[in-house]
C-alpha cells in the first residue's frame, strides 16, 4: 500500500516575538508544528542564530576566534565584526565584566559601553547580562533606558529579579524579556505565570529553559523542551507558548572536551575542533528539541548550524 502521510494540525501556535527594528529583525516563533516538521504545517519563521561576544574581549586562546576578530579591541569593533559573521541573525553581548567577581565594572560604564556597541550595529540585539542576579537587575534597568527604540531582549528574568526586570525593560521602555528557568516545565510555567500577572505581554516575552552540553544530561533537557511544546501547542497552554532562546557557548565552551589540551589527551585531537563540534552537536540538539534560537560563539558552530537551519527547512 502507497504511504499516505496525516499531517497532525494543532489549533494552538508558538507566539511570535520580533526583536530589533527597522530593515534588521529578528522573528521567532510563530509555528503550530513540531520542530522542523514543515511536512505537517509551513514554518513560519525560521529557527535563528545569535552570535555571542564579550566586554571582556575575545578568546584569543581560540585560533579561529583570534583570526576572525583580528584587528578588533574595542567592544564596538568586536560587535561590528560579530554582526557581519555569515549566519549571524542577531548579535548577544555577555557583560562578564560586570561581574562582582570578574572586574565588577560598575553599572554606569557598563550601560555606556553597551551604548556604544549598540550604535556600532544595525542587527537585533540581545543582553545575556553578567550572571549574577543582583547585578544584572540594575544593569538592565540602565541599559533598557540607554536603548529604548532598540527593541532588545534582556535574558534572562530569574525568579529571583523578575519583578525589577520586567518592571524596568518591558513595561517602562517596551523592550523584550527572557524568563529563565532551570531545565523544568513547571518553574518555566510559572515565572511565566508571574511576569503576566505583572502586565507584561505574553507576546514580549521568550524562555530561556536552560541546557546542557551534548552528553551532560542532554537527555533531560529533550524531554523538557518536548513537554513545552506538546504542552504549548497539544493543550493549548497560552503560559508555555513563547519562544524558546537557548545560549548554547557558554555551556559547551567550559566543558572537559573543550578546554583540555591535545598535550593531556593527544588521542582527543585539537581542543578547538573539539569545541567547535560540542558547540554544533548541542545546538543542532536544541534545534531539534524545540529551541526557536541558539546563540553561538565560533564563525565554523554558525556556518554549519546555520546550514542545517537552511537544508532541513
Amino acid at each position: 500500500m502507497p504511504f499516505k502521510p496525516v499531517p497532525q494540525k494543532f489549533n494552538a501556535k508558538i507566539n511570535s516575538l520580533t526583536v530589533g527594528t527597522g530593515d534588521r529583525t529578528a522573528t521567532l516563533g510563530g509555528e503550530s508544528s513540531y520542530p522542523f516538521y514543515g511536512f505537517d504545517a509551513p514554518i513560519e519563521n525560521r529557527p535563528k542564530i545569535g552570535v555571542e561576544i564579550s566586554d571582556i574581549g575575545a578568546d584569543n586562546s581560540l585560533p579561529g576566534i583570534a583570526e576572525y576578530y583580528k584587528g578588533c579591541s574595542t567592544l564596538p569593533e568586536l560587535a561590528k565584526r560579530a554582526s557581519e559573521m555569515p549566519g549571524a541573525d542577531f548579535l548577544a553581548i555577555s557583560l562578564d565584566g560586570a561581574h562582582p567577581d570578574n572586574g565588577d565594572r560598575s553599572v554606569e560604564d557598563t550601560t555606556a559601553l553597551v551604548k556604544e556597541a549598540a550604535a556600532a550595529v544595525d542587527i537585533p540585539i540581545v543582553i545575556e547580562g553578567c550572571r549574577n542576579i543582583e547585578k544584572d537587575a540594575k544593569l538592565f534597568e540602565k541599559i533598557a533606558e540607554a536603548l529604548d527604540g532598540r527593541n532588545v531582549l534582556f535574558l534572562s528574568a530569574r525568579e529571583e529579579n523578575y519583578k525589577s526586570v520586567s518592571a524596568a525593560a518591558a513595561m517602562a521602555y517596551s523592550q523584550k524579556i527572557g524568563a529563565e528557568s532551570a531545565v523544568d516545565i513547571n518553574l518555566a510555567k510559572q515565572l511565566n505565570v508571574l511576569i503576566s500577572q505583572m502586565g507584561v505581554k505574553t507576546e514580549s516575552v521568550a524562555m530561556n529553559l536552560g541546557s546542557a552540553a551534548a552528553g551532560y544530561g542532554f537527555e533531560y533537557v529533550a524531554t523538557t523542551f518536548d513537554r513545552v511544546k506538546s504542552a504549548a501547542l497539544a493543550q493549548n497552554d497560552n503560559m508555555l507558548q513563547m519562544p524558546i532562546v537557548t545560549p548554547v557557548a557558554s555551556e559547551t565552551w567550559t566543558v572537559k572536551e573543550s578546554i583540555v589540551s591535545e598535550a593531556d589527551f593527544p588521542e582527543w585531537g585539537p581542543a578547538e575542533e573539539r569545541g567547535v563540534n560540542m558547540e554544533i552537536a548541542t545546538a543542532s540538539a536544541c534545534l531539534a528539541a524545540g529551541s526557536n534560537a541558539v546563540i553561538l560563539r565560533h564563525p565554523e558552530s554558525v556556518a554549519a548550524v546555520s546550514k542545517l537551519i537552511a537544508e532541513l527547512i
